[in-house]
């Protein structure tokens, strides 16, 4: 594994958006059974912030959404939303958020106004300010004009405005979306990330799960966790940063040969990804032709890029972020 700045690591918690963080997590734990899914988080955002958890199939990020949504209890830890205690305070706590979950909870056969509607009367909203809020909320996401077409008709990134709108109906202080572009195309993920940072400029802090790189990066802040572990958070620029340079990828039919050829003759510490030997370098395009000279005709192929935030996992963990393993969610 490539050696990471010590910056990069969890315990290196990059400064609060805000004085007063919005979301609190402090040192939580948890466990299904014997399982360990989440060990020793401690994290927090400000309003007006978009914090990414960002991580493969088996990070423990669903389960983190699970507890800030108040479905569930850690193990051990406190969650502070808004300065109230989730677990002595979960009723306050609840009519602060606004959760948007992956799995539609749109009534097919309702329109979208009165999707909104009943949802509203679940919060004890009636009358006048429902209907006001209602129709605030159709305009805003352009939804006014089919407010009375039944949502099965709607595309998926029109649903997702609904699940959006719902989301926002109450003028939560927090809101929480999980997976909030599965089954989007790119179009709908570009319109949802625009609209997610207009909600941003009110002062709304939004947290969200994603296993999609493009949609972290257009976060404020990412934390990338792995096996129930935090690994690093800053912002998207800082994490890319502090890997060093650019990043090399060579394709051999002797990747193991390779690693060690490269660390003999040009004291390069490389990592062999599946099949793949990448490096780290601020000289990247300057050795490209020496590499080819450690293995002539054995080299298939050499590419020079930024680094990514895949960049970032492979350095942190030494695993693809595609090829992670998957425990408990």
């Amino acid at each position: 594994m490539s050696a990471v700045q010590p910056a990069l690591d969890a315990g290196a918690t990059a400064p609060p958006s805000a004085a007063m963080p919005m979301v609190e997590i402090q040192g939580v734990t948890h466990r299904y059974g014997q399982r360990l899914a989440l060990q020793d988080i401690h994290l927090s955002a400000g309003a007006g912030e978009i914090l990414a958890l960002l991580g493969p199939n088996g990070s423990g990020k669903t389960t983190l959404f699970r507890i800030l949504s108040t479905l569930m209890a850690p193990s051990e830890g406190r969650i502070i939303i808004d300065g109230l205690d989730v677990a002595g305070q979960r009723d306050e706590v609840r009519r602060r958020l606004g959760v948007v979950f992956q799995s539609p909870s749109l009534d097919q056969q309702l329109s979208a106004e009165e999707n909104l509607r009943h949802h509203g009367h679940l919060y004890g909203l009636r009358g006048s300010e429902l209907s006001r809020r209602i129709e605030l909320m159709l305009r805003r996401f352009d939804l006014y004009d089919r407010r009375h077409e039944r949502v099965h008709r709607f595309s998926g990134g029109m649903r997702r405005k609904v699940e959006l709108a719902k989301g926002l109906l109450t003028q939560p202080r927090v809101l929480l979306l999980d997976e909030p572009s599965t089954g989007l195309d790119l179009p709908a993920r570009e319109e949802l990330g625009r609209l997610l940072r207009e909600v941003r400029d009110e002062g709304i802090a939004i947290l969200m799960t994603t296993h999609l790189m493009e949609e972290a990066d257009r976060c404020d802040r990412v934390a990338i966790l792995d096996q129930g572990r935090l690994v690093a958070h800053a912002t998207p620029a800082e994490l890319r940063r502090r890997l060093g340079g650019q990043i090399v990828t060579i394709q051999t039919d002797q990747p193991a040969a390779m690693v060690e050829r490269l660390r003999e003759a040009l004291n390069i510490q490389a990592d062999l990804v599946d099949t793949t030997v990448r490096f780290e370098s601020p000289d990247a395009h300057r050795l490209v032709e020496r590499v080819i000279e450690l293995a002539p005709g054995k080299v298939q192929s050499i590419t020079i890029g930024q680094p990514s935030l895949g960049d970032v996992f492979i350095a942190l963990t030494g695993r693809r972020f595609d090829a992670a393993i998957e425990p408990a969610r």
